[in-house]
Protein backbone atom coordinates (compact mmCIF):
# COMPACT_ATOMS: atom_id res chain seq x y z
CA UNK A 1 0.00 0.00 0.00
CA UNK A 2 1.36 3.32 -1.01
CA UNK A 3 2.10 5.85 1.67
CA UNK A 4 0.09 9.07 1.86
CA UNK A 5 2.01 12.02 0.52
CA UNK A 6 3.35 14.46 3.15
CA UNK A 7 1.01 17.37 3.65
CA UNK A 8 2.50 20.84 3.46
CA UNK A 9 2.93 22.50 6.83
CA UNK A 10 0.69 25.46 7.74
CA UNK A 11 1.57 28.73 9.41
CA UNK A 12 3.61 28.40 12.56
CA UNK A 13 4.10 30.81 15.42
CA UNK A 14 7.62 31.61 16.49
CA UNK A 15 8.68 33.02 19.81
CA UNK A 16 10.60 36.27 19.77
CA UNK A 17 13.65 36.23 21.98
CA UNK A 18 14.53 38.90 24.50
CA UNK A 19 17.48 39.90 22.34
CA UNK A 20 15.19 40.50 19.39
CA UNK A 21 12.95 42.70 21.53
CA UNK A 22 15.94 44.73 22.68
CA UNK A 23 17.26 45.09 19.12
CA UNK A 24 13.88 46.29 17.86
CA UNK A 25 13.58 48.70 20.80
CA UNK A 26 17.06 50.09 20.13
CA UNK A 27 16.42 50.48 16.42
CA UNK A 28 13.17 52.29 17.04
CA UNK A 29 14.83 54.72 19.46
CA UNK A 30 17.51 55.40 16.87
CA UNK A 31 14.90 55.91 14.14
CA UNK A 32 12.80 58.11 16.43
CA UNK A 33 15.79 60.34 17.18
CA UNK A 34 16.64 60.57 13.48
CA UNK A 35 13.00 61.38 12.70
CA UNK A 36 12.89 64.11 15.35
CA UNK A 37 16.10 65.73 14.10
CA UNK A 38 14.90 65.48 10.50
CA UNK A 39 11.60 67.20 11.26
CA UNK A 40 13.44 69.92 13.20
CA UNK A 41 15.64 70.54 10.17
CA UNK A 42 12.55 70.53 7.98
CA UNK A 43 11.02 73.47 9.90
CA UNK A 44 14.08 75.64 10.68
CA UNK A 45 12.12 78.81 11.35
CA UNK A 46 9.80 77.50 14.09
CA UNK A 47 12.54 75.28 15.52
CA UNK A 48 15.01 78.16 15.82
CA UNK A 49 12.35 80.36 17.41
CA UNK A 50 11.54 77.70 20.01
CA UNK A 51 15.22 77.17 20.82
CA UNK A 52 15.81 80.92 21.17
CA UNK A 53 12.86 81.32 23.54
CA UNK A 54 14.18 78.49 25.71
CA UNK A 55 17.73 79.88 25.60
CA UNK A 56 16.67 83.37 26.67
CA UNK A 57 14.43 82.02 29.43
CA UNK A 58 17.26 79.95 30.93
CA UNK A 59 20.04 82.48 30.32
CA UNK A 60 18.47 85.07 32.65
CA UNK A 61 18.58 83.08 35.93
CA UNK A 62 21.88 81.46 34.95
CA UNK A 63 23.56 84.80 34.29
CA UNK A 64 22.21 86.30 37.53
CA UNK A 65 23.46 83.28 39.46
CA UNK A 66 26.96 83.67 37.99
CA UNK A 67 27.01 87.39 38.83
CA UNK A 68 25.84 86.67 42.39
CA UNK A 69 28.61 84.10 42.84
CA UNK A 70 31.14 86.67 41.64
CA UNK A 71 29.75 89.26 44.05
CA UNK A 72 30.04 86.80 46.92
CA UNK A 73 33.67 86.00 46.11
CA UNK A 74 34.63 89.65 45.61
CA UNK A 75 33.06 90.83 48.87
CA UNK A 76 34.79 88.08 50.82
CA UNK A 77 38.15 89.47 49.72
CA UNK A 78 37.18 93.14 49.91
CA UNK A 79 39.54 95.33 51.95
CA UNK A 80 36.52 96.77 53.72
CA UNK A 81 35.58 93.37 55.13
CA UNK A 82 34.35 93.07 58.69
CA UNK A 83 36.96 93.54 61.40
CA UNK A 84 37.16 94.04 65.11
CA UNK A 85 38.82 97.08 66.63
CA UNK A 86 40.25 95.82 69.93
CA UNK A 87 41.31 98.71 72.21
CA UNK A 88 43.78 97.75 74.90
CA UNK A 89 44.22 99.37 78.28
CA UNK A 90 46.35 102.51 78.37
CA UNK A 91 49.17 100.95 80.40
CA UNK A 92 49.81 98.08 77.96
CA UNK A 93 53.32 98.30 76.51
CA UNK A 94 54.04 97.97 72.81
CA UNK A 95 55.87 94.65 73.30
CA UNK A 96 52.83 93.14 74.99
CA UNK A 97 50.56 94.60 72.30
CA UNK A 98 52.55 92.88 69.54
CA UNK A 99 52.65 89.62 71.50
CA UNK A 100 48.86 89.65 71.85
CA UNK A 101 48.43 90.34 68.13
CA UNK A 102 50.71 87.41 67.30
CA UNK A 103 48.79 85.08 69.62
CA UNK A 104 45.41 86.15 68.26
CA UNK A 105 46.55 85.62 64.66
CA UNK A 106 46.76 81.89 65.44
CA UNK A 107 43.25 81.60 66.84
CA UNK A 108 40.50 79.72 65.02
CA UNK A 109 38.37 82.12 63.06
CA UNK A 110 41.09 84.79 62.75
CA UNK A 111 42.69 85.42 59.37
CA UNK A 112 45.11 88.23 60.31
CA UNK A 113 45.84 90.95 62.82
CA UNK A 114 47.25 94.46 62.52
CA UNK A 115 49.00 96.41 65.28
CA UNK A 116 48.42 100.15 65.60
CA UNK A 117 50.54 101.60 68.37
CA UNK A 118 49.61 104.69 70.35
CA UNK A 119 52.12 106.79 68.44
CA UNK A 120 50.87 105.50 65.06
CA UNK A 121 47.28 106.26 66.05
CA UNK A 122 48.29 109.78 67.16
CA UNK A 123 50.18 110.50 63.94
CA UNK A 124 47.27 109.24 61.82
CA UNK A 125 44.74 111.27 63.81
CA UNK A 126 46.90 114.42 63.55
CA UNK A 127 47.23 113.99 59.78
CA UNK A 128 43.55 113.31 59.06
CA UNK A 129 41.82 115.53 61.63
CA UNK A 130 43.71 118.80 61.19
CA UNK A 131 43.85 119.33 64.98
CA UNK A 132 47.60 119.04 65.22
CA UNK A 133 47.99 122.23 67.28
CA UNK A 134 45.40 121.08 69.81
CA UNK A 135 47.11 117.70 70.21
CA UNK A 136 50.43 119.39 70.84
CA UNK A 137 48.89 121.18 73.80
CA UNK A 138 47.86 117.92 75.48
CA UNK A 139 50.20 116.65 78.20
CA UNK A 140 50.01 113.03 77.05
CA UNK A 141 48.83 110.89 74.16
CA UNK A 142 45.11 110.23 74.79
CA UNK A 143 44.78 107.40 72.26
CA UNK A 144 44.94 103.77 73.46
CA UNK A 145 46.90 100.95 71.76
CA UNK A 146 44.83 99.18 69.13
CA UNK A 147 44.82 95.74 67.50
CA UNK A 148 42.70 95.30 64.38
CA UNK A 149 41.51 91.68 64.05
CA UNK A 150 40.38 90.41 60.64
CA UNK A 151 38.18 87.30 60.98
CA UNK A 152 38.25 84.45 58.48
CA UNK A 153 34.47 84.02 58.70
CA UNK A 154 32.24 87.03 58.01
CA UNK A 155 29.06 85.39 59.28
CA UNK A 156 27.46 87.73 61.87
CA UNK A 157 27.15 84.97 64.48
CA UNK A 158 30.85 84.04 64.13
CA UNK A 159 31.89 87.70 64.38
CA UNK A 160 29.91 88.24 67.57
CA UNK A 161 31.34 85.06 69.11
CA UNK A 162 34.88 86.25 68.34
CA UNK A 163 34.09 89.65 69.82
CA UNK A 164 32.89 88.10 73.08
CA UNK A 165 35.96 85.87 73.22
CA UNK A 166 38.42 88.76 72.84
CA UNK A 167 36.48 90.96 75.27
CA UNK A 168 37.31 88.51 78.07
CA UNK A 169 41.08 89.00 77.66
CA UNK A 170 42.36 90.94 80.73
CA UNK A 171 44.39 93.43 78.68
CA UNK A 172 41.38 94.38 76.54
CA UNK A 173 39.46 97.52 77.39
CA UNK A 174 36.94 97.40 74.50
CA UNK A 175 36.35 95.11 71.53
CA UNK A 176 34.26 97.04 69.02
CA UNK A 177 32.48 95.43 66.08
CA UNK A 178 30.23 96.98 63.48
CA UNK A 179 28.25 94.16 61.88
CA UNK A 180 25.41 96.24 60.51
CA UNK A 181 26.84 96.37 56.99
CA UNK A 182 27.73 92.67 57.21
CA UNK A 183 24.14 91.82 58.07
CA UNK A 184 22.92 93.97 55.18
CA UNK A 185 25.31 92.28 52.77
CA UNK A 186 24.26 88.78 53.82
CA UNK A 187 20.59 89.80 53.65
CA UNK A 188 21.05 91.15 50.11
CA UNK A 189 22.87 87.98 48.98
CA UNK A 190 20.22 85.76 50.57
CA UNK A 191 17.48 87.80 48.93
CA UNK A 192 19.27 87.51 45.59
CA UNK A 193 19.52 83.74 45.95
CA UNK A 194 15.83 83.42 46.68
CA UNK A 195 14.85 85.70 43.82
CA UNK A 196 16.98 83.62 41.45
CA UNK A 197 15.32 80.47 42.77
CA UNK A 198 11.83 81.87 42.18
CA UNK A 199 12.84 83.18 38.77
CA UNK A 200 14.31 79.80 37.83
CA UNK A 201 11.11 77.97 38.76
CA UNK A 202 8.95 80.45 36.86
CA UNK A 203 11.07 80.36 33.71
CA UNK A 204 11.42 76.56 33.90
CA UNK A 205 7.63 76.36 33.87
CA UNK A 206 7.63 78.72 30.90
CA UNK A 207 10.06 76.43 29.05
CA UNK A 208 7.79 73.46 29.71
CA UNK A 209 4.78 75.37 28.38
CA UNK A 210 6.69 76.42 25.26
CA UNK A 211 7.57 72.79 24.52
CA UNK A 212 4.00 71.68 25.27
CA UNK A 213 2.67 74.12 22.71
CA UNK A 214 5.31 73.18 20.13
CA UNK A 215 4.66 69.46 20.47
CA UNK A 216 0.89 69.99 20.45
CA UNK A 217 1.15 71.74 17.09
CA UNK A 218 3.35 68.94 15.79
CA UNK A 219 0.78 66.36 16.88
CA UNK A 220 -2.03 68.23 15.17
CA UNK A 221 -0.02 68.49 11.95
CA UNK A 222 0.55 64.72 11.97
CA UNK A 223 -2.95 63.70 13.02
CA UNK A 224 -3.68 61.65 9.89
CA UNK A 225 -0.32 59.90 10.10
CA UNK A 226 -0.99 58.98 13.74
CA UNK A 227 -4.42 57.60 12.83
CA UNK A 228 -2.88 55.36 10.14
CA UNK A 229 -0.21 54.11 12.56
CA UNK A 230 -2.87 53.19 15.11
CA UNK A 231 -4.96 51.42 12.45
CA UNK A 232 -2.07 49.14 11.54
CA UNK A 233 -1.46 48.33 15.20
CA UNK A 234 0.99 50.96 16.39
CA UNK A 235 0.88 51.47 20.16
CA UNK A 236 0.77 54.81 21.95
CA UNK A 237 4.37 54.25 23.04
CA UNK A 238 5.40 53.77 19.41
CA UNK A 239 3.68 57.02 18.41
CA UNK A 240 4.86 58.93 21.49
CA UNK A 241 8.59 58.27 21.18
CA UNK A 242 9.49 60.65 18.28
CA UNK A 243 7.69 63.52 20.01
CA UNK A 244 9.59 62.89 23.23
CA UNK A 245 12.86 63.05 21.34
CA UNK A 246 11.73 66.29 19.70
CA UNK A 247 11.04 67.85 23.10
CA UNK A 248 14.38 66.70 24.53
CA UNK A 249 16.33 67.93 21.49
CA UNK A 250 14.65 71.36 21.61
CA UNK A 251 15.34 71.66 25.32
CA UNK A 252 18.95 70.49 25.01
CA UNK A 253 19.61 72.91 22.14
CA UNK A 254 18.01 75.69 24.19
CA UNK A 255 20.36 74.90 27.09
CA UNK A 256 23.36 75.13 24.77
CA UNK A 257 21.99 78.43 23.49
CA UNK A 258 21.71 79.70 27.07
CA UNK A 259 25.37 78.83 27.66
CA UNK A 260 26.35 80.81 24.56
CA UNK A 261 24.25 83.82 25.62
CA UNK A 262 25.63 83.86 29.18
CA UNK A 263 29.20 83.39 27.98
CA UNK A 264 28.82 86.24 25.49
CA UNK A 265 27.32 88.54 28.13
CA UNK A 266 30.13 87.78 30.60
CA UNK A 267 32.74 88.41 27.92
CA UNK A 268 31.09 91.73 27.07
CA UNK A 269 30.91 92.79 30.73
CA UNK A 270 34.33 91.44 31.66
CA UNK A 271 36.36 94.44 30.51
CA UNK A 272 34.42 97.21 32.35
CA UNK A 273 33.99 95.10 35.49
CA UNK A 274 37.69 94.25 35.67
CA UNK A 275 38.58 97.93 35.17
CA UNK A 276 36.27 98.84 38.05
CA UNK A 277 37.88 96.20 40.28
CA UNK A 278 41.35 97.53 39.38
CA UNK A 279 40.31 100.99 40.54
CA UNK A 280 39.53 99.49 43.94
CA UNK A 281 42.87 97.62 43.97
CA UNK A 282 41.13 94.28 43.93
CA UNK A 283 43.01 91.17 42.83
CA UNK A 284 39.81 89.46 41.68
CA UNK A 285 38.36 89.41 38.18
CA UNK A 286 35.01 88.43 36.73
CA UNK A 287 34.77 84.65 36.40
CA UNK A 288 32.51 82.63 34.16
CA UNK A 289 30.38 79.57 34.70
CA UNK A 290 31.79 76.54 36.44
CA UNK A 291 32.24 73.32 34.42
CA UNK A 292 29.48 71.70 36.48
CA UNK A 293 27.02 74.44 35.49
CA UNK A 294 28.01 74.17 31.83
CA UNK A 295 27.35 70.42 31.97
CA UNK A 296 24.14 70.47 34.01
CA UNK A 297 22.33 73.33 32.23
CA UNK A 298 21.82 71.58 28.83
CA UNK A 299 20.77 68.36 30.58
CA UNK A 300 18.38 70.25 32.83
CA UNK A 301 16.94 72.07 29.84
CA UNK A 302 16.62 68.79 27.95
CA UNK A 303 14.75 67.28 30.90
CA UNK A 304 12.33 70.24 30.86
CA UNK A 305 11.77 69.71 27.14
CA UNK A 306 11.18 66.01 27.73
CA UNK A 307 8.66 66.81 30.46
CA UNK A 308 6.83 69.27 28.22
CA UNK A 309 6.68 66.75 25.37
CA UNK A 310 5.38 64.04 27.72
CA UNK A 311 2.63 66.31 29.01
CA UNK A 312 1.59 67.33 25.49
CA UNK A 313 1.57 63.78 24.13
CA UNK A 314 -0.27 62.40 27.17
CA UNK A 315 -2.91 65.10 26.83
CA UNK A 316 -3.52 65.08 23.07
CA UNK A 317 -2.52 61.65 21.82
CA UNK A 318 -5.49 59.95 23.49
CA UNK A 319 -7.86 62.24 21.59
CA UNK A 320 -6.66 60.87 18.22
CA UNK A 321 -8.32 57.53 17.55
CA UNK A 322 -9.37 55.81 14.29
CA UNK A 323 -13.02 56.33 13.42
CA UNK A 324 -14.67 53.32 11.73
Amino acid sequence: MARNPKRPAGARSARTSLGDHFTAWRHHHRDSLADALGRMRGTPGSTLLTILVIAIALALPTGLSVLLDNARVITQGWDGRAHLSVFLKMDIKEERQRALAKDWAGLDGVADTEVITRQQALDEFREQSGFGDVLEALPDNPLPPLIVVFPSNNEPAALEALQQRLSKVPEVDLAQLDVAWVRRLHAIIELGQRLIGVLTLALAAAVVLVVVNTVRLAIESRREEIVVIKIVGGTDGFVRRPFLYSGFCCGFAGGLGALILVGTALWWLGGPVNQLLDLYKSEYSLTGMSPATALILPLFSGALGLLGAWLAVSRHLGEIEPQF
